[in-house]
């Protein structure tokens, strides 16, 4: 096989130099100036080098970016994943939690218009305002429950060598992965000090910022590549009170 593509590369090299040869020997023929031709082959051969460091960079770009959108859009079908399995849910889970959420929810309803702006406006909302975690101890055992029980999912997807190339993705997945550590290691929510209750209202707030981003970022993605399957993300918004998959005429 190596034999065979390196016969086929002497072949090709052969080729286009015995083209050359003919192309220069017809300018001879034509115009029989032997000094002229001599002069733009070593014009030609001194540009050469250039030509191949320009045309190598490009393409080494070419390509690099290729790969990286290759990359990212495995990433995407991986983060989907997500989603759908774990992140929808917990999503809606904690926002319940979040002091005033009544604007918040009101910032991301969002509808199959919504364009690149409105993407990037959701963005800057949530860097500018700062989400508040108040979560009461009864809800805590469930919230355990849910989380525990998706261990072997999160840990399937930190084993995804390609995700941790997503680095804000992966910390959304140690975090999580964290909270699911914190709420187990505790038997019982009763009566815990409100110093315990503060720390994991901060642990729950580490993995909703990181979570409500990464969302937003994905239904973006969703609306430019897939928006079929935003069409349906967005009748299934987490962050809507009584999300609804039917399809109803204007």
């Amino acid at each position: 096989m190596f034999k065979k593509l390196f016969m086929n590369k002497v072949w090709t090299v052969s080729a286009l130099f015995a083209i050359s040869l003919v192309l220069y020997g017809i300018d001879f023929s034509i115009f029989g100036n032997l000094r002229e031709i001599s002069a733009s082959f070593l014009g030609n051969l001194a540009f050469l080098p250039i030509y191949i460091i320009v045309v190598t960079l490009l393409f080494e770009r070419v390509l690099r970016e290729r790969e990286r959108q290759s990359v990212m859009r495995k990433l995407n079908m991986v983060i989907g994943v997500f989603f759908s399995e774990f992140g929808n849910r917990l999503l809606k889970e904690l926002s319940a939690y979040v002091v005033g959420s009544e604007e918040l929810k009101k910032q991301l309803r969002m509808t199959e218009s919504w364009k690149k702006g409105d993407f990037d406006s959701a963005l800057e909302y949530l860097r500018r305002s700062t989400q508040r975690i108040s979560i009461d101890s009864d809800a805590l055992p469930g919230l355990k429950k849910f989380m525990a029980g998706k261990r072997s999912f999160l840990l399937s997807l930190l084993e995804n060598q390609n995700l941790l190339e997503h680095e804000n993705f992966t910390d959304l997945l140690w975090a999580a992965f964290h909270l699911v550590e914190e709420l187990e290691a505790r038997d019982s929510f009763d009566r815990i000090p409100p110093s315990d209750k503060e720390h994991l209202n901060g642990d729950i707030k580490r993995v909703f910022g990181h979570i409500i981003r990464e969302w937003i970022l994905y239904m973006r993605h969703l609306k430019e590549d897939y928006p079929y399957l935003f069409s349906l993300a967005v009748r299934l918004n987490p962050m809507i009170d009584s999300p609804d998959p039917l399809v109803y005429q204007d």
